[in-house]
């Protein structure tokens, strides 16, 4: 997500980071660049050429301060332009005095609608809510199959009206407005309304969905695009936003081979907010937006509170503690090893964590980190027995060579985990005391050694 307009911004800035003094000759060429890298990016030309123009402004009516570099100011000055490109502040779902709350999805076919109210049911179920799905989208072939599919992952139920024949009823307004009325008969406090996309926006399209508002009154319209089609994302949302005048805005597939151009262009062509981001298929991999994380990722500054956020869904504070104190009493074993590995492959995409942390970012730009880089790993665990799992000092050659057969791999492969297990170890309880005596800790330096310390890896 936005790597390629990342690298360049930061090999414009770095131009101007070690020079003396901001001048009208450095601020101009450095303006050059950026807005080269917008452009490149697909961002909206005008929106390209106002932001620069800002950034410009800004830098040259800036008083130089003591205690920061000019090119440090530099930096901090695009920071909080991008962060108002991209919205200002994050901005909250709206929702009903009197429940239920009523959201309806709009775009266009193969934006992403379907799998979105699938995400958004489950975001709510997170929260402790109680949605419910409506099946307004009757023409797609499979689309109510679809919807219903994803609402079983999350356990949420799915409105539909269907004929004899089991076709849907193809009168998506009663279906929404029956929707409505199942919540509150049922107390569902959320009624997500997915309706139909076309190929192309035509007057049969936006009719429905007028009609859809008009009967259900919602709280909240989302218009969901796709991100990976630059330019027209930007022209679509725009003449959506004449006829239905959303709320907010969705971006999905910001975890293809996008350029970020519609994320960075579409906020200032329709004056509406981001409210989601979707990154990736899984019904986990949708993130409310926030404009100046995403500005710190976009700068590889990373995005610490997000990655805290999503460490804190999963570590319960006091299990946390107990495992502190396994670390430092060196009694962490395999088994806690492979739980902890659960929990981080359910904070996400690898890759999109490892971004997070700041410095580390532009460090793995070029790397293809594997989701399923573990799948080894915890097959080598889960072929060991108890005990073995909690003192690998039994693990004599025997004994290795079974678990590799019961692993499919190589006894190597297992020398190679225990091998870095036990490096591991030795760091964790180093980073637990320096934690605990207050110094600082180089994370970027600890993944290094992690990644780099076993001469070999476990084949992914």
């Amino acid at each position: 997500m936005f790597e390629s307009l990342s690298e360049k911004l930061e090999g414009a800035l770095k131009s101007v980071t070690g020079q003396g003094r901001i001048n009208e000759l450095n601020i101009a060429e450095t303006m050059r660049e950026i807005r080269r890298a917008l452009l490149d990016a697909d961002v909206n030309y005008q929106v390209a050429r106002d932001f620069t123009d800002r950034v410009k402004d800004e830098a040259l009516g800036e008083d130089v301060l003591t205690s920061v570099s000019p090119g440090q100011q530099l930096v901090k000055i695009v920071y909080d332009e991008l962060t108002e490109l991209l919205g200002g502040e994050h901005v909250a779902l709206n929702t009903a005095d009197h429940p239920p709350t009523v959201i309806l999805i709009a775009g266009l076919q193969g934006s992403g609608k379907t799998t979105f109210c699938g995400k958004l049911a489950r975001h709510f179920r997170k929260e402790g809510r109680a949605p419910l799905l409506a099946a307004a989208d009757v023409y797609r072939p499979a689309a109510v199959d679809q919807l219903k599919k994803l609402a079983s992952q999350v356990n949420v139920p799915v409105y539909d009206i269907l004929n004899d024949d089991g076709t849907p009823v193809q009168d998506a307004v009663r279906v929404a407005a029956e929707a409505v009325d199942e919540a509150r008969r049922t107390a569902r406090d959320v009624v997500i309304i997915d309706t139909a996309g076309r190929l192309h926006i035509d007057e049969r399209m936006m009719q429905e969905v007028s009609d859809i508002r008009d009967a259900v009154e919602p709280d909240e319209i989302l218009f969901v695009v796709d991100s990976m089609t630059g330019q027209d994302a930007v022209n679509t949302a725009k003449e959506f936003n004449e006829r239905l005048n959303y709320d907010g805005v969705v971006l999905t597939k910001l975890d293809g081979d996008t350029r970020g151009g519609a994320a960075l262009s579409i906020r200032s062509v329709v004056q509406k907010p981001i409210k989601f981001a979707s990154t990736g298929e899984k019904l986990d991999a949708l993130t409310e937006f926030y404009p100046d994380r995403m500005a710190q990722r976009i700068l590889g500054m990373g995005d610490i509170v997000s990655f805290v956020e999503r460490a804190q869904e999963q570590f319960e504070e006091r299990e946390a503690e107990k495992l502190r104190k396994k670390i430092r009493t060196e009694d962490f074993d395999l088994a806690d090893f492979y739980q902890q590995l659960q929990k981080i492959k359910r904070m996400g995409s690898l890759k999109d964590l490892i971004g997070m942390i700041p410095g580390v970012g532009s460090q793995i730009r070029d790397l293809d980190v594997d989701d399923e880089a573990f799948a080894h790993i915890e097959a080598i665990i889960l072929s060991m027995t108890p005990e073995e799992r909690r003192d690998p000092r039994v693990l004599n050659g025997s004994r290795r060579r079974r678990i590799a057969r019961g692993s499919g791999t190589e006894v190597r492969d297992v020398n190679q985990l225990l091998k870095q297990f036990k490096e591991m170890k030795k760091m964790m309880k180093t980073m637990s005391k320096l934690m605990g005596s207050g110094r600082s800790v180089d994370l970027g330096s600890m993944l290094g050694k992690l990644g780099g310390g076993g001469g070999g890896r476990i084949p992914g």
